[in-house]
């Protein structure tokens, strides 16, 4: 469970924003996109190749 803890005198907005942070950098959104709807089996091997060859080519740059 991602907690940020408000520290004093904190903006509520920058604690919302290190929550929204903390969330992205553990995966949750995608997490909840890939659960929201269903992905065919063809469809995520696809998307998992498509993420792999371009991971392939920046690594080449």
């Amino acid at each position: 469970m991602t907690k940020v803890r408000v520290r004093p005198d904190e903006p509520f907005e920058k604690a919302l924003r290190r929550f929204k942070k903390k969330c992205n950098k553990e995966g949750l959104m995608q997490r909840l996109k890939e659960v929201k709807h269903y992905e065919k089996p063809s469809e995520k091997r696809r998307r998992k190749l498509a993420k792999a060859v371009a991971r392939q080519a920046a690594a080449n740059e």
